[in-house]
């Protein structure tokens, strides 16, 4: 792979990726591949969904980011989402959610910070700069990956997302103009600046300048916003421990979109939780809206 680290352009050469399971499911596969990343120095994870439709040409593509403490082995096996995959022919990726085993102290310390919460930004401080790339692994490196090894059409890619993933999906979408079709979040962290999951992650990996925070908030880039017209489907559960906990904060992203007149559509289920329980109940719902913007 050739790249170049001052604004990274990363060229669409064969990559290695070696496979590490494969199972049949709803006339397509589901597989894990795993790859050593340049942006995070270390082997990564990957999950596809490949469905019937990639064995005869390219099919547009969905990322999946998960929330705190996933794998991405979480999305694969509980969200439900490779039938309507199979039947709208969307390729979906779900990577891993930060590195792993990079020997930083205090990396495993807490649930909430390090491994298994990459929060999806670029981390500025010493300790965590090297590895916690997270954000360009998941816009530019894995993209790369899979634009060179599976039957995806690049310019046909959306985002999505749950929780710390919802956060990841506003804001790789908010960021890049033009660079996917459409987003949708199941009760992300719409406020990471101002709730204590947020403050703790990016206090950690980018340190105590607030101002920079702004760049990695979906409510503070909604603001600033320019690009093509959006579709913003959000799915939050009315049962979610952590809404009243203040982690998630829809509200303050609907106000953002207000104020910016960008249109954006939130949902509160009656009674849901914020588990995969939640997420599979609507999960083809949000392949629809994908499905309704992919293959425009």
């Amino acid at each position: 792979l050739a790249s170049m680290r001052a604004g990274q352009v990363w060229k669409t050469i064969k990559m290695a990726v070696s496979e590490v399971s494969s199972n049949k499911m709803f006339g397509g596969f589901q597989k894990v591949f795993s790859h050593e990343s340049t942006e995070l120095k270390c082997k990564m994870n990957f999950a596809v969904y490949l469905p019937p439709q990639a064995e005869d040409g390219k099919c547009p593509v969905l990322y999946w980011l998960s929330g705190l403490t996933c794998t991405e082995q979480n999305f694969t096996t509980k969200a439900c989402a490779q039938r309507a995959a199979s039947e709208n022919g969307i390729i979906i990726i779900a990577p891993d959610t930060s590195p792993r085993g990079c020997n930083i102290e205090g990396e495993d310390d807490s649930w909430d910070f390090g491994t298994g919460a990459g929060f999806y930004v670029n981390a500025t401080e010493d300790k965590w700069k090297t590895n916690y790339r997270m954000y360009s692994y998941v816009t530019e490196e894995l993209p790369s990956v899979v634009n060179s090894n599976f039957p995806v059409d690049p310019v046909r890619q959306s985002v999505s997302g749950h929780s710390m993933g919802g956060h990841g999906a506003l804001i790789c979408y908010l960021k890049n103009p033009g660079k996917y079709r459409s987003v949708s979040a199941f009760a992300p962290i719409c406020n990471p600046i101002s709730c204590p999951w947020g403050q703790k992650a990016f206090s950690g990996y980018l340190g105590s300048n607030k101002e920079s925070w702004k760049e990695y908030d979906a409510c503070e880039l909604v603001k600033k916003y320019q690009g093509p017209p959006v579709d913003i489907l959000i799915d939050q559960g009315t049962a979610d421990n952590f809404l009243p906990a203040g982690q998630l904060l829809p509200d303050n992203f609907v106000a953002a979109c207000t104020e910016s007149k960008v249109p954006v559509v939130l949902r509160m289920q009656e009674g849901y939780d914020h588990s995969y329980y939640f997420m599979a109940s609507f999960m083809d719902d949000h392949i629809k809206h994908h499905a309704k913007h992919l293959k425009a």
